[in-house]
């Protein structure tokens, strides 16, 4: 690159425009320049030009792509084109869920001289113990949010599809909290479990009159999302005669009061969510195929907790903060285990359920094998009674022997993928297989 038609120097000042972390990335992933937001976030009083972008925000010695992951500086370079990935980096905050931007920057012959890259921190989740509403570092969990974050900002209609437990409304809310509708109203609509008339009272609202007991005239959900964010939550549970009027009041906006006569107009950002095969019910003829295609303009399919099991420490941790009285318990390494192996039909919601039992059943403020449900403790057949059998605590052993004692008993009898034990251990799987490698 021409560098004294436009030197880096210069372009580095533009840094400051960005308010979230940004820097200019060289081809060989060495760090040329950064605004203040990134050294901040990155950096604290360590100096961070010359060092590699991956080492910073990984930890690692080599490439993203080289490590597993995808990189978003390689896919520049393959396509010559703007790209973003959803990562977790390790920053002065911990790890943290970063929407990574990264766009070629080219001298006037056209060739890439170097790359922009917009650090976008993700609020929706955290990836550690705290009060965020979603909790995961999985890869699975990770790509969901990847596409929370794209569709977010936009006004596309989103089908979230996933088992029941898998928290839909959760990402429903971060949907409309990421979007230029997060200060106007997010407004839920149950449709399991409602008659045509209430469904359809409930939806639109009624005039005084309009049915027996319909003593004033009352406002539906549509009037009370108006500039926000209207979620739908089992929208397969509809009947079909309401699908058609749904189905209007999506494509122009309008719709009438029960009783009425005047068209309203609607405002709204649409999200739906069901834990049904729509496509299936469409070809019986139980949901209508031109409603489904107005409404999964954009799907994103939740993960069951069978899916992201290594997610299952930190979301015990979490869970238990949230849970009365379960900040002052602890879950042992057995119970641990034995849940990691468990299938979870009921996914966060039934997990749940299952420390908050443990909590109350905890005497000494420990969960342990006792304090779970029957149908977990199967799982929990080939864990030792206790570490004391394998550990020699009564004498005094190097550590690096001791953790070498236990990585090998514990490969042994772990039956998870080495994803999931590198999570349960809090290390990287790259630690884990090194460490390994080591034995």
């Amino acid at each position: 690159m021409n560098q004294s038609a436009q030197p880096l120097t210069d372009l580095a000042a533009m840094l400051e425009a960005f308010q979230e972390p940004a820097a200019f990335i060289a081809p060989d992933y060495k760090i040329l320049s950064t605004n203040r937001a990134y050294l901040k976030h990155y950096g604290g009083s360590r100096p961070l030009t010359d060092r590699h972008c991956y080492e910073v925000s990984h930890g690692y010695n080599v490439p993203c792509d080289q490590a597993g992951e995808s990189c978003p500086l390689k896919r520049c370079q393959n396509s010559g084109n703007r790209q973003r990935v959803l990562h977790l980096h390790d920053t002065c905050h911990g790890k943290e869920h970063v929407d990574v931007e990264m766009i070629p920057i080219r001298d006037e012959s056209g060739e890439v001289g170097f790359y922009l890259e917009i650090m976008h921190l993700v609020k929706a989740a955290t990836a550690q113990a705290g009060d965020g509403a979603m909790v995961g570092q999985s890869p699975v969990f990770n790509q969901m949010l990847g596409l929370i974050q794209r569709a977010a900002p936009s006004e596309i209609s989103v089908l979230l599809l996933g088992e029941s437990g898998t928290g839909k409304e959760l990402v429903a809310r971060a949907i409309h909290d990421g979007s230029v509708r997060a200060g106007r109203p997010f407004v839920t609509v149950e449709c399991s479990g409602l008659s045509e008339n209430l469904f359809e009272s409930e939806l639109f609202g009624h005039e005084r009159g309009a049915f027996t007991g319909a003593i004033n005239r009352k406002p539906g959900l549509v009037a009370a999302a108006r500039g926000g964010t209207l979620f739908l939550d089992e929208i397969g549970e509809i009947p079909l005669p309401l699908q058609v009027k749904l189905l209007r009041l999506i494509e122009t906006g309008t719709y009438r009061t029960v009783g009425g006569v005047e068209l309203q107009h609607a405002d709204f950002r649409l999200v739906c969510a069901t834990h049904r095969n729509l496509k299936q019910m469409v070809e019986q003829g139980r949901f209508r195929q031109d409603l489904f295609y107005r409404i999964s303009a954009f799907p994103i399919i939740l993960p069951g907790l069978a899916e992201r099991k290594g997610d299952l420490p930190l979301l015990a941790d979490v869970l238990l903060k949230r849970i009365p009285g379960g900040d002052r318990v602890q879950l042992s390494h057995r119970a641990l285990h034995a849940l990691s192996r468990y299938s979870f039909p009921g996914n966060i919601r039934e997990l749940r359920n299952i420390l908050e039992r443990g909590v109350l059943l905890a005497d000494h403020a420990v969960i342990d094998l006792d304090q779970l449900p029957a149908e977990c403790l199967d799982a929990a057949d080939s864990v030792p009674a206790s570490t004391t059998e394998t550990f020699p605590f009564d004498e005094v052993i190097p550590l690096a022997d001791m953790e070498q004692q236990y990585l090998r008993r514990i490969n042994q009898s772990f039956g998870g993928e080495k994803r999931e034990l590198a999570s349960l251990l809090g290390i990287s799987e790259r630690t884990l297989y090194r460490k390994l490698k080591a034995l």
